[in-house]
């Protein structure tokens, strides 16, 4: 915006936020104070105007930020699939060696859901192992 469409107004600031003013218009690259605090200005409408902040953070970090969620994604599912075939490796050597009925096999499953959800999927073989010496 040129210079010569600029309004000269007062401005009344408390005097640390102008220390602030001094001390961060230079790191912003801004040629005066009064850069600064127009810049900031047209930040904070851009943000209060905005339906969400998110609309307003710069191309940047959210490209940034995505990819940081998509890259994470794909290592858990990776992890997952991993977890899934060890877990179907042992429960086909387990099955292979044990003979357990189907009624057991239910009511197992239902006292497995029920201790999972107790322990928010925190379950510990440790735990299994005394839960079991009580029963």
């Amino acid at each position: 915006m040129p210079e010569e469409n600029k309004r000269k107004f007062a401005l009344w600031i408390h005097p640390d936020t102008q220390e602030r003013i001094k001390e961060l218009y230079k790191k912003d690259n801004c040629k005066s104070q009064s850069e600064f605090i127009e810049k900031a200005i047209r930040f904070y409408c851009g943000y209060v105007s905005s339906e969400s902040g998110m609309g307003f953070l710069p191309t940047a970090i959210t490209t940034a930020m995505a990819g940081i969620v998509e890259t994470s994604e794909n290592r858990v599912a990776r992890l997952l699939f991993k977890l899934a075939v060890e877990m179907s490796m042992m429960m086909n050597v387990l099955a292979d060696t044990t003979e357990i009925g189907e009624s057991y096999l239910r009511g197992l499953r239902g006292r497995c859901v029920s201790d999972v959800k107790k322990s928010l999927g925190a379950v510990t073989f440790d735990e299994v192992v005394k839960k079991q010496g009580n029963q």
